[in-house]
């Protein structure tokens, strides 16, 4: 469900009180609002903080930039200290942001401070991502906050990101990241296989949300029997969106053409043993130390990429 911003002039205003009278009612019309309908809260926060912005914006056209200041003083003798000049700024701002993406409705599922933290951005491709992980993912501010400051959509490639602007269909392999970052929660200077999984299991919700939307944890070391030898694959996943098995391989050196074949035959032993005539086929993922751009482009089978890791 969403609600409709308002584009039109709330009133007509003659001089600078006439600006201020609005302001005030704006806020507090919120504030009974709020006691009256709890469940409307959100919605009705950020209706307010967007028609207090425009309206700020407007008084500064006219009095100049100090009117916010002015304002302030005075929301804080007759109402609240909590709208401050540096409050109100923050309105103005939110209503700034939303004009310059020519936004006609607000997701509900963004609340204010969900807000605060995509107003430090100024791409709109990039600002949507995060909107659609918000959604996706049912992420509080906090957890935005952090995957903006690593760089979630920075690490996604330009095919993907131009797929995204074009509300184009994606593949599994488009929204893994490159790097992954795995948490090194030991300060870990050198790190083997075993060690490198070790970070991943400790916080698995983590390393998913790396890989994109849709993955669930199957297993780690996962046996096979071939012939009359055991084999184990590093991490098998799920991934419900695209209905299919997930192979991950963990290497701490250069991707070799080895790797290749290794993730092949696990992908092609998934196939044939574990997967059902309703799913797709296995996809494989090498997360490596660093890529060979000349290893992936020979191999054979799309169905496989390879991804560095990043202690972080």
């Amino acid at each position: 469900m969403e609600f409709t911003l308002k584009k039109e002039n709330i009133r007509s205003r003659g001089d600078f009180l006439n600006y201020y009278d609005e302001i005030k009612t704006e806020l507090v019309n919120n504030e009974i609002t709020k006691k009256v309908k709890d469940y409307s809260k959100n919605k009705s926060d950020l209706t307010t903080y967007y028609n207090v912005g425009k309206l700020l914006a407007e008084a500064g056209k006219h009095y100049g930039e100090n009117v916010i200041g002015k304002y302030a003083n005075k929301l804080k003798i007759d109402l609240n200290k909590k709208y401050n000049e540096r409050t109100l700024r923050r309105y103005r701002q939110f209503y700034n942001f939303v004009t310059n993406l020519k936004w006609s409705a607000m997701p509900t599922k963004l609340s204010w401070s969900h807000i605060t933290e995509l107003m430090i951005l100024s791409n709109e491709d990039e600002i949507n991502y995060y909107i659609s992980v918000v959604n996706d993912r049912n992420i509080g501010y906090r957890k935005l906050g952090e995957i903006i400051k690593n760089n979630e959509y920075g690490r996604i490639d330009e095919e993907t990101k131009n797929k995204l602007k074009n509300k184009e269909k994606l593949k599994v392999p488009d929204l893994v990241k490159n790097p992954i970052q795995i948490r090194n929660t030991s300060d870990y200077n050198e790190i083997s296989e075993k060690i490198l999984q070790k970070l991943i299991l400790e916080d698995i919700p983590s390393f998913l949300d790396e890989l994109g939307n849709g993955f669930t944890f199957v297993k780690n070391e996962y046996k096979i029997k071939v012939g009359d030898r055991y084999n184990y694959i590093d991490l098998l996943l799920y991934n419900y969106e695209f209905n299919c098995f997930v192979v991950v391989e963990l290497k701490v050196t250069e991707l070799k053409k080895e790797h290749i074949g290794q993730i092949e035959f696990y992908m092609n032993y998934i196939d044939k043993n574990l997967k059902n005539i309703n799913q797709n086929k296995t996809i494989g993922i090498i997360i490596c130390k660093k890529e060979n751009k000349y290893v992936i482009e020979y191999c054979s089978d799309d169905r496989i990429i390879a991804r560095e890791y990043e202690l972080v």
